[in-house]
């Protein structure tokens, strides 16, 4: 139920436009222009897109420039719980009345002209940002980027492309050359590119755009996975750096992209104490977290664990399982209708001893039964669960598990939700 004046406010702007999705940015500077482009007014802006490793990549950011005293805007999406997340100004998830004001103010503006419900919500963004002061704003792209809302910022301080991978094909196309090409289009003339770790098909379609967009593609940094972390270097040197705060191996490519960004921007400098202890304090919720002491992990036997991971698709569940290698896990999954759930279950076949399907209320996704059907087609026992709670009751306290909730950033914020493990 409905109870904040933003969300009774969120739910009238999802009625200006009958699509959810549709990529323009002819409506986007029509309201900024309204609100006086804000986007003209924001601190140095770090613009990210990419398909995996966008949220850790944000977040490795967030922490080191906070390590470093700084103040940090940050605009990220979607949320897991509440909507005031995607908005963080100064370092604090905006409050309820200043994002309430700033929606009604905004939805004023607008006068019932057709907008998106991200676009709008990202002009309200753009304006919070502008009207408070910070030294930096961390800008995740919504979806794509050369036509995403986000991509109205001419001269950022950096922009940064984490790992290409199939995804919203419905919107992007299904060659990964296409969607790397609309992921590297926040590209601006003379402004640092880094770029993570990519398929050739994709390193070289970002690879074209630098060219033709003038920016200037930064290629000299590299790392390595020591026993105690990892080694980054570039041209300026190297640093040894302990494991990142946040678990699994890919993390340690997300956070070398984060020291790599700030590496390689002429406004701020940083030691190495800073890197450090940014990685070290890092924390994104959603993103393979242990909630076993949880209320939904008491309902396992003693020694049991329970993770939560909002990865969805396929290259994310390649991630998951890595971290889980030769371990036999319990997968509860629930997953968009648009995702390709069947891709994204392939990588647990070896390791997924039983599968509990449920339905991810309130959204578009698969029906419990079809999740199923996916499971048992690559020879994972599987069966549906009314929710995550009864799935989790089904396994019962009898023995030892580790058990992943997955499939969904919508399902991991009901889990936090219901959890109390709300994001601040």
């Amino acid at each position: 139920m409905t109870n904040k004046t933003s969300d009774r406010i969120l739910e009238r702007l999802l009625t200006l436009h009958p699509k959810i999705i549709d990529l323009s940015l002819d409506r986007m500077y029509s309201i900024l222009e309204k609100l006086g482009n804000p986007q003209n007014h924001l601190p140095p802006t770090i613009h990210v897109a990419g398909t995996n490793g966008k949220g850790s990549t944000v977040a490795y950011l967030r922490s080191i420039l906070e390590a470093s005293n700084l103040s940090v805007h940050v605009y990220t999406s979607p949320h897991l719980v509440n909507f005031a997340e995607r908005i963080r100004v100064s370092g604090k998830i905006i409050s309820e009345d200043n994002l309430s004001e700033l929606l009604e103010f905004c939805e004023k503006v607008n006068d019932g002209e057709p907008i998106t419900y991200f676009e709008i919500t990202t002009a309200a963004a753009f304006k919070a940002f502008a009207d408070n002061p910070a030294d930096v704003l961390i800008l995740e792209v919504g979806l794509g980027g050369r036509l995403d809302a986000t991509n109205v910022v001419d001269h950022p301080l950096s922009t940064v492309i984490t790992p290409v991978s199939l995804d919203h094909e419905q919107f992007l196309g299904n060659e990964l050359s296409g969607i790397a090409m609309e992921k590297a289009c926040i590209a601006k003339k003379d402004v640092p590119l880094i770029s993570a770790l990519q398929h050739p098909d994709a390193w070289n379609k970002i690879n074209e755009i630098a060219v033709v967009k003038g920016a200037n593609l930064i290629t000299d940094w590299h790392f390595r996975e020591t026993v105690t972390g990892f080694c980054y270097s570039d041209s300026n040197g190297s640093i040894q750096l302990p494991k990142p705060n946040l678990i699994g191996p890919h993390q340690i490519s997300n956070a070398a992209l984060a020291i790599a960004t700030l590496r390689h921007q002429d406004k701020f400098t940083f030691s190495d104490e800073e890197f450090i202890r940014g990685i070290q304090s890092t924390i994104w919720p959603a993103r393979m977290q242990n909630i076993t002491e949880s209320a939904y992990g008491q309902l396992l036997s003693p020694g049991s664990e329970l993770w939560l991971d909002g990865g969805h698709n396929p290259a994310a569940g390649e991630v998951i399982s890595n971290h889980f290698k030769d371990e036999k896990i319990i997968l509860i999954c629930g997953m968009l209708q648009n995702k390709d759930t069947r891709g994204y279950l392939a990588n647990f076949t070896n390791q997924a001893k039983q599968l509990y399907a449920v339905h991810v209320e309130g959204e578009i996704s698969h029906p419990a039964t079809d999740i199923v059907k996916f499971a048992w087609d690559l020879g994972i026992k599987a069966e549906t669960a009314q929710n995550v709670k009864d799935a989790l009751q089904k396994i019962g306290p009898e023995n030892s598990e580790k058990v992943l909730i997955c499939g969904s950033l919508y399902l991991a914020g009901k889990v936090l939700a219901d959890n109390n493990l709300i994001p601040e």
